[in-house]
């Protein structure tokens, strides 16, 4: 796609080179597991790996982290595989790379598409679509800390 990395030195939090930016935009938090932990019972902001600096919903983000190989970076990637995502999609202004709205699109598109597919559940064996799992997995999370449950098993695949 022609893109080159920045020689100089990233002095924001955000990417500042398309594919690194594609799989920024792929985890964020706000539209999978931020409702699901205030669903289940969970304060978004209360996290385990994650410090809730700047008003971010740290406990979204720890989810976030199970799911980001099988359904972030699996739609980033198929973008890119098959080039949905194209090097015009992505504004350069002031040292900072952006997606355009079709850029934003395109990407939002294929990671719907993702979460819609159905899986096995590792941890009960029933059919359920990866953003159904992101929830159970929230309700997981909560049943061991208020004591119903012995153990957190977290998500894995194969």
């Amino acid at each position: 796609m022609g893109w080159r990395r920045n020689p100089h030195h990233r002095k924001t939090s955000t990417p500042t080179r398309p594919p690194t930016r594609h799989f920024a935009l792929g985890v964020r938090p706000t539209p999978p597991l931020h409702p699901h932990s205030g669903r289940a019972g969970l304060d978004p902001h209360g996290g385990f790996l994650h410090s809730p600096s700047r008003n971010k919903p740290a406990l979204a983000l720890d989810l976030m982290e199970e799911f980001r190989a099988p359904v972030a970076d699996s739609a980033v990637i198929t973008c890119i595989n098959n080039q949905t995502l194209t090097a015009d999609m992505f504004s350069h202004t002031l040292g900072d790379v952006r997606l355009t709205r079709a850029g934003i699109a395109a990407l939002t598109s294929a990671y719907e598409r993702r979460v819609t597919t159905d899986i096995k559940h590792p941890t009960f064996g029933y059919p359920a679509t990866w953003r159904r799992t992101m929830e159970i997995q929230a309700r997981l999370l909560l049943g061991f800390i208020d004591g119903t449950r012995s153990e957190y098993i977290g998500m894995t695949v194969r």
